[in-house]
């Protein structure tokens, strides 16, 4: 508690709003799965905003261009499980899409890269 008059916080400690206050509480986003290098972007025709949060307009602007869910969360200096959430919910709203990012594929083709540089080594 602090006396009448004194400030409740300190200027060098910067904004003192704790993550859970910008999720509303949640710790899982609205049904997309994001991954660090999920790219994400404006749509060229979204929704008026809704929200009235600056950090949904900051997304926006940001995503102006093609970012990483990483690349926006170092932008807004918020912690990425935050940003994942904030993020998920303009997709859900239809003013960002998403690109997940490109997974190795492992199957039979890389099984028969292994077999031929096998073979080879045996030549040798």
């Amino acid at each position: 508690m602090t006396r009448r008059g004194e400030p409740w916080f300190d200027d060098a400690a910067g904004p003192l709003v704790r993550p859970y206050a910008l999720t509303r509480g949640r710790t899982m986003g609205a049904g997309q799965d994001l991954d660090i290098l999920t790219v994400v972007i404006v749509t060229e025709v979204s929704p008026p905003l809704r929200r009235t949060e600056p950090e949904y307009a900051q997304i926006v602007r940001l995503c102006t261009v093609p970012q990483t869910v990483a690349e926006v969360a170092a932008n807004l200096k918020l912690p990425l499980a935050v940003t994942k959430i904030l993020v998920g919910d303009l997709i859900g709203e239809g003013h960002l899409i998403f690109r997940s990012p490109v997974q190795a594929e492992t199957g039979p083709g890389d099984l028969n890269v292994l077999r031929a540089v096998l073979d080879g080594i045996r030549k040798l």
